[in-house]
């Protein structure tokens, strides 16, 4: 008898409800030991502890220096976040290629987050939430060509003020960088905080050194509609309608094909159709499978593998496991026409190591490839959080990320207040925090359940879909929460899945799709 296969892959959070969901700037604290530099470095911080009574050094959006508390010296950094902006503070610093640095900041707020971007190599971010001075600190390397670094500072949408001093970048010391630190432009009261390459939400990519040399400029593979409708297709029976890959209705642009298995390697990935699943279907088997496939291809649709589900064991942790991952996943490809693969794992996810083998998979594919995510809701609260981490990381070869927006209860939604899922608002106040956070619109889909029996809480009906997507894109249609700018390239809706789609009519295919192509 064959193994069991994955059922349901949406983890059920019930003890998320409410505003818990403010526990996780508990989860994010770093406190730093006192890290010791190599004689030769030097603190490259202009202005760091702000004791010139002025921001001299660091262009900030509403950040200004006061007297009233400091953790050492007289004066200290304060900045007052607002709806629409986190309060940043950056300053460009130069450096020297292929060298390691030691980033620190003394802080004192709720979610304040001290990164650098522009690094080369895997850009730094660590957060806090502390009510007294507590030390952030994080070490990083230069890639092989990168002369300067943007150090940066900032809170999150909605917070009280927050206060930071004696800012410190050890290392090596590089050329002064065109222009100079302090001539560095203010962003936008709605520039993102924490987008290492997009100056702001609406803005064009600007990739970071780990970019693939296959990328497009937009990061988006070419064919694509400009707003994506992805469907999750079940190797499984469990109750939904069975179905050949032929048989997903045309609205679907992306396919993603559940689930990858996990070999005994660590980082391994293997795919075998169900043979349960075969049976039910007639006799589906592997070149049908392919052929099928071939076939959304060539009428323009992308086929991808899904890898975790609910009950995923795919570890990526190492160097080893991140080389297995990339070579065993490259082999399915190739192996069956998929166009790319979808990341769907819901526990163990390493930005560093997972990055380091989604670039590899991108350099051997090429510029067609396609990459999903579908991250659960907490894993998407924060910047700080592991799952954002990786979606930035690989933001220039990214697709889409379509966020599980159920079975979650309540959240955060980038404004500071909670909002309950299976409502208009839960859909745009959660979308707000990826546009804000870093990733492109284009890149930010809503993952929603096909009918009441796909998932164990958070259905909308498909006209509340549109609405959300209708208020992201252009302002209309939005419910009490109203985003306070708007994103015309958002990049689409997904559902779990076209097998309950079909069971209920196929009100995702043709209400959803069909209104998603028709938006501008």
């Amino acid at each position: 008898m064959p193994p069991a296969r994955h059922r349901r892959p949406r983890a059920v959070h019930s003890l998320l409800a409410g505003a818990s969901a403010v526990a996780i700037g508990l989860s994010g604290l770093v406190l730093a030991d006192d890290t010791g530099a190599h004689a030769a470095d030097t603190d490259l911080i202009t202005n760091g502890g702000f004791e010139t009574g002025n921001p001299t050094g660091w262009s900030c959006t509403v950040g200004a220096v006061q007297s009233t508390t400091a953790h050492s010296g007289r004066y200290a950094l304060q900045s007052s976040p607002g709806t629409g902006d986190t309060g940043e503070c950056t300053q460009t610093v130069p450096v020297k290629p292929s060298s390691s640095y030691t980033l620190s900041a003394w802080v004192q707020g709720s979610y304040v987050y001290l990164g650098a971007r522009g690094t080369g190599g895997t850009d730094p971010s660590t957060w806090t939430t502390s009510p007294g001075w507590a030390q952030l600190s994080s070490g990083f390397t230069t890639g092989p060509d990168t002369t300067s670094v943007t150090v940066y500072l900032h809170g999150w949408y909605g917070q009280p003020a927050f206060l930071a001093d004696d800012v410190s970048l050890l290392g090596p010391g590089g050329p002064q960088p065109s222009p100079s630190p302090t001539a560095t432009a203010s962003p936008s009261p709605t520039a993102t905080a924490t987008d290492p390459g997009s100056p702001s939400p609406t803005g064009s990519t600007s990739p970071t050194g780990t970019a693939s040399p296959t990328a497009t400029s937009t990061g988006k593979p070419p064919g694509l509609p400009k707003h994506i409708l992805t469907g999750y297709w079940q190797n499984f029976d469990n109750g939904a309608t069975v179905q050949r890959i032929s048989d997903v209705p045309a609205a679907y642009d992306i396919i993603a094909v559940s689930f990858a298995d996990a070999t005994a390697t660590r980082g391994g990935l293997s795919f075998t159709l169900d043979p349960a699943l075969a049976a039910r279907l007639g006799g589906y088997t592997d070149a049908q499978f392919k052929a099928d496939i071939a076939a959304k291809r060539a009428a323009g649709k992308r086929v991808v593998l899904s890898i975790g589900g609910q009950n995923g064991t795919v570890w990526v942790g190492d160097s080893a496991s991140a080389a297995t991952f990339t070579s065993t996943a490259w082999a399915l490809m190739q192996a069956y026409g998929f166009d790319g693969i979808d990341i769907d794992l819901e526990n163990g996810v390493s930005s560093t190591y997972l990055g380091q083998a989604l670039h590899a998979l991108a350099a051997k594919a090429g510029s067609g490839f396609i990459l999903t995510m579908a991250p659960q809701t907490i894993d998407m609260q924060s910047t700080g959080m592991e799952y954002f981490k990786l979606a930035l990381n690989v933001k220039d070869i990214l697709t889409i990320v379509n966020m599980q927006y159920y079975n979650s209860g309540a959240m955060n939604g980038c404004d500071g207040n909670v909002y309950s899922q299976g409502t208009e608002n839960f859909l745009t106040a959660l979308a707000c925090i990826q546009l804000k956070g870093g990733l492109r619109p284009d890149q930010v889909g809503l993952g929603v359940p096909a009918s009441t029996s796909a998932a164990g809480g958070g259905y909308l009906d498909a006209g509340t879909v549109d609405r959300a997507l209708d208020c992201l894109a252009s302002g209309a249609n939005c419910g009490s929460y109203r985003p306070d700018t708007t994103w015309p390239g958002i990049g689409g809706a997904m559902t779990w899945s076209t097998n309950w789609d079909a069971k209920a009519g196929n009100p995702v295919a043709g209400t959803i799709g069909a209104h998603l192509h028709a938006m501008p």
